[in-house]
């Protein structure tokens, strides 16, 4: 699980052209956004998300608790500060932070670059527009779970969920 600040104040993307020809990028200059928190099962290409105006602890309790009521068995989450908030740990999922700088070992981080590649370098009217355009893409994502497998069920998560000899004798 992690979260994506999306806002109207959109980002200059590197495009190709041709030597000499300039790019012109438009740019949106308005400061507003919402959060996209996104689950990711990449070894069973299924994907969860919710949009919330904020990342405070109130607003992700019922993010965890409808993940919980669905039968998401646990989330891995970075060590912001409501990710581990008492309230968000008394829900009840299972929740195991990732070690501090290391964004990398999240399978959410790979699509948000994904999802980043599809919607920035327009400018949108609204930002409902923009958060339709990254719903079109997540529900596509989600009718298509060998893909989603491919950018996020990583070797290494699927030998760490193996048992072993040593947990098997146990």
């Amino acid at each position: 699980m992690d979260e994506l600040r999306l806002g109207l104040r959109g980002v200059v993307r590197r495009v190709w052209a041709p030597r000499g020809v300039k790019i012109v990028q438009p740019l949106e200059l308005r400061y507003q956004w919402q959060y996209l928190v996104l689950a990711v099962d990449g070894l069973g290409g299924k994907l969860s998300w919710l949009w919330t105006a904020n990342m405070k602890s109130e607003s992700l309790v019922p993010v965890i608790e409808s993940w919980r009521t669905t039968g998401v068995p646990g989330v891995v989450c970075d060590g912001a500060a409501s990710h581990r908030s008492q309230r968000v740990r008394d829900v009840g999922l299972p929740l195991i932070v990732q070690p501090v700088a290391a964004p990398e070992l999240n399978p959410a981080e790979r699509l948000f670059e994904e999802i980043r590649r599809y919607v920035e370098g327009r400018v949108y009217a609204t930002l409902a527009d923009k958060v339709a355009r990254v719903e079109c893409y997540l529900t596509d994502l989600a009718a298509a779970p060998e893909r989603l497998r491919s950018l996020a069920g990583w070797g290494w998560i699927q030998l760490a969920l193996q048992p072993t000899e040593n947990t098997m004798a146990s």
